[in-house]
């Protein structure tokens, strides 16, 4: 099943995204083949705000279980996720 996850970063927590960034990309390489693609949100200034994912599991609940475990999450960067189910037909590298 895929997702679309939305995820925006809480007022002022720019400075604590820097500080978990490193532990969030090293939870995100170990996710592997269930990253379709991933980002960063920006401002209009270009400062970032949030993350964008599209991502694979098996069900909700393991995209449940992989949120418990997201750095940005239990360091409360992250102040509203928005998930919603997401048909991917065109990926860079591939197409259904």
């Amino acid at each position: 099943m895929q997702f679309l996850i939305r995820a925006y970063d809480g007022e002022g927590k720019l400075d604590k995204r820097m500080e978990v960034r490193s532990r969030h990309l090293e939870g995100m390489k170990k996710l592997g083949g269930h990253i379709i693609s991933a980002g960063g949100l920006l401002d209009d200034e270009g400062r970032m705000k949030g993350s964008a994912l599209i991502m694979d599991f098996e069900s909700r609940k393991e995209l449940d279980d992989y949120l418990a475990c997201e750095p940005y999450v239990i360091e409360e960067v992250w102040e509203k996720i928005e998930i919603e189910p997401i048909n991917v037909v065109i990926a860079r590298g591939t197409q259904s």
